[in-house]
């Protein structure tokens, strides 16, 4: 993290950041999802004698990014105690990351492993560490794992050299590049690593856990992964060999580092950051780390729905999690850039209403002085989160929907998965109460389970959903989603498979009481349906097709702009299904969402869930699509939140180059907070509710109950998060 935007290229697949010279290397690790063999799941590693201690974090936290080039001078010359101590408490901080090892390969600790900053002439990290103590902040501990510039000058065997996967050939990285070298986690570099973190426990032993960043290692042609193909008798032109090599190197670092922490302090908490927590491989996770951090700034390339999508996942787990965004305008390593104080109050609200904690991202100027204007923005957004603490501590999430998402199901590491994020999507538009599951959930939990677009169900998974559906759960799957590879189904969905349509787009009428406002003609599809037609008898079609007159293909085979018009009468194939338990259609519906994002598409998607769910929701509202809704249950509270959350997003600059710079983000920003008025809200709580209260404002709230046990009740007015709580 805290890497210079303007001089790098994000892997959204490995989770971390490369220089522009090696970009290619963004492809290596987005393979065919046909084949999911080609990337091992990292191992079991239950051989190791120790493993983390949950960690439960507090909510006020600041990640202090210190990236610092060797050619600046003065570096924590302007560092003052008090100075510090009393913009922190102003800023109602009370945990702040330091660092002791930054990307350039610097130290600001005494070291006798690595090496201090060359104009850094006394122990910085002691100077903060001690002030944040004398007034109760803790202090976790930075150490820059997967870069250094400096060890990597010093020692070039260490240095990685990415293999791209589609042309089999090394991308050298030049001397030159302004940006980070990334070392080879299969090189001794990792034993150096685990005496830098030993050192650093050793020094401070009551730091509040260890934060080792860059946790990835893709396919690699230097020596040292050379060596052991050959040696295990590999073919380092086999992509997927390259894969396994890497994934081994990846074990090897999460082994060493996790026992190097644990053989000092046992109860050490440790987070190991990849930008972007991989569902799936919950080995990895409770075996080496003590709770998670979220890594996911908005503006920065994340964009505003990554953090509540991956809560979504990480809530069903046991760790306690940070959300953590940033101060920045756009992204790590922005001097001089500031997010307004609206968006970052919206931002650490979302987080409290996805179950977090909140992290907030800032770069210490060389001169170890804080930024006064960032620390007032920030101030602002704690100080509202620290009202909000009480009824957001010890939650758990409520939700009656699941995405069984693909990354945990093919082990893939890519994070922009089409058909997840668009279903994520439709179910946050439509405020329906949800999680996001790998193959380890229980699936009982839930009502229905929706598995999009085009995951491969493999044999074990299989036998689980078929004692699901058994049981009385529901499934709502779409395009791939359910075939074999061969495009057989492997469901009772009551329909006729004829493969995939031999046209590129084509349109679909849903039936009436599916169908978009003012909408009752074809819509088109952008993406090829599966040919279906209705067999038995109950199952339910859910609309027509209607096939283009051509592909459009050539000079010959056009028509207009885009694609070619559809034929005025309907083919005998149809949209989708309602058969027993299953609700399949036969387009990747949610891929089309994501890419399209069509009102009428968006309404006809909720209409679907709706009726894939078999029944009423457990909440309703009257919120914008915009709005966001979550419940938590607070047992230990015996009280249930819910929360309503919204801001008006509106997009201003983007990604682009002016007069030679390149300018990073996604060119949308929060700045006023509008309220949303009459709020109505109706939902089914799992006991009989004795009152409801606005809170942090501890004001009652008149609501009515049904028969069926619901409650009805109307917020007047909120301005960005309202959280209303029933009283069992």
């Amino acid at each position: 993290m805290a890497l210079l935007e303007a001089f790098f290229l994000r892997d959204e697949s490995a989770g971390c950041y490369i220089k522009r010279g090696i970009c290619l290397v963004i492809l290596l690790l987005e393979v065919n999802p046909s084949t999911p063999s080609t990337i091992p799941k990292i191992r079991s590693l239950d051989t190791m004698s120790l493993r983390p201690q949950p960690h439960h974090l507090r909510f006020r936290q600041v990640h202090l990014d210190f990236h610092t080039s060797g050619e600046i001078p003065g570096i924590g010359e302007r560092f003052d105690k008090e100075e510090w101590q009393s913009t922190l408490k102003a800023a109602h901080v009370n945990s702040i990351t330091l660092f002791a090892k930054c990307h350039h390969g610097w130290h600001y600790n005494n070291t006798e492993v690595g090496h201090r900053h060359p104009h850094l002439d006394y122990d910085l990290l002691r100077a903060q560490f001690d002030a944040c103590k004398e007034i109760d902040v803790n202090a976790p501990i930075y150490i820059s794992a997967g870069f250094d510039d400096a060890l990597a000058a010093e020692h070039p065997e260490w240095d990685s050299i990415p293999v791209d996967l589609k042309t089999m050939k090394p991308v050298a990285q030049s001397n030159l590049d302004a940006g980070f070298h990334k070392i080879c986690f299969n090189s001794t570099y990792v034993e150096h690593l685990c005496e830098e973190i030993k050192e650093v426990i050793r020094q401070f032993p009551n730091c509040d856990g260890i934060f080792l960043d860059i946790i990835c290692q893709w396919p690699c042609a230097c020596q040292n992964c050379v060596d052991i193909m050959k040696k295990k008798g590999l073919d380092p032109h086999n992509p997927e060999h390259l894969q396994q090599v890497a994934q081994e190197g990846l074990e090897r670092y999460y082994r060493m580092t996790t026992e190097a922490v644990l053989s000092v302090d046992p109860k050490m908490p440790i987070f190991h950051n990849s930008g972007h927590v991989k569902p799936g491989d919950r080995a990895t996770l409770d075996n080496n780390f003590s709770h998670l951090e979220l890594e996911s700034l908005p503006t920065g390339g994340w964009g505003y729905d990554h953090f509540a999508l991956s809560a979504k996942y990480v809530q069903t787990l046991s760790h306690d999690y940070l959300g953590m965004t940033g101060k920045f305008h756009t992204s790590w390593g922005e001097f001089g850039g500031y997010k307004h104080p609206n968006a970052l109050k919206y931002e650490c609200d979302a987080m409290l209403a996805f179950g977090a904690k909140c992290s907030i991202g800032d770069q210490l100027h060389p001169c170890g002085k804080l930024d006064k204007s960032t620390y007032r923005i920030i101030g602002e957004a704690l100080a509202d989160v620290e009202k909000k603490e009480p009824w957001c501590d010890y939650v758990k999430n409520v939700a009656e929907i699941a995405i069984l998402t693909k990354a945990a199901v093919e082990a893939t590491t890519a994070r922009d998965i089409h058909g997840d994020i668009g279903a994520g999507r439709v179910l946050l538009e439509g405020h329906f109460l949800f999680d996001i599951i790998d193959m380890a959930a229980d699936f009982g939990k839930y009502k229905l389970i929706v598995i999009p677009d085009d995951v491969l169900i493999p044999a074990a998974l299989k036998t689980r959903l078929d004692a699901y559906l058994a049981d009385g759960g529901r499934l709502l799957l779409s395009g791939r989603s359910g075939l074999d590879a061969d495009g057989k189904p492997l469901f009772d969905m009551g329909v006729e498979f004829s493969g995939e349509s031999p046209y590129k787009i084509d349109y679909m009428i849903p039936v009436p009481e599916l169908q978009g406002t003012d909408i009752d003609s074809p819509m088109v599809m952008y993406q090829p349906s599966q040919r279906i037609k209705a067999t038995a008898a109950g199952a339910k079609a859910l609309g027509e097709i209607y096939d283009p007159y051509f592909n459009r293909t050539d000079r010959f085979h056009f028509c207009s702009h885009q694609h070619t018009p559809y034929r005025p009468d309907p083919t005998e194939y149809i949209s989708g299904v309602q058969y027993k338990g299953i609700t399949y259609l036969a387009h990747p519906v949610f891929t089309i969402y994501k890419g399209w994002g069509c009102v009428p598409f968006a309404e006809y998607l909720r209409k679907i869930v709706k009726l894939a769910l078999g029944g009423t929701p457990r909440l309703e509202c009257n919120m914008p699509s915009t709005a966001r809704v979550s419940v938590m249950d607070q047992a230990g509270e015996n009280r249930t939140v819910i929360h309503l959350l919204y801001a008006n997003v509106i997009p201003r600059g983007g990604d682009k180059v002016i007069n030679g710079l390149e300018l990073w983000g996604n060119g949308i920003v929060i700045e006023e907070l509008m309220p949303l008025r009459n709020t109505e809200v109706t939902f089914l709580p799992e006991k009989p509710v004795k009152s409801l209260t606005l809170e942090p404002q501890g004001t009652a709230l008149p609501f009515d109950t049904l028969p069926d046990g619901r409650i009805t009740f109307k917020v007047d007015e909120f301005s960005c998060h309202q959280m209303v709580v029933a009283h069992y």
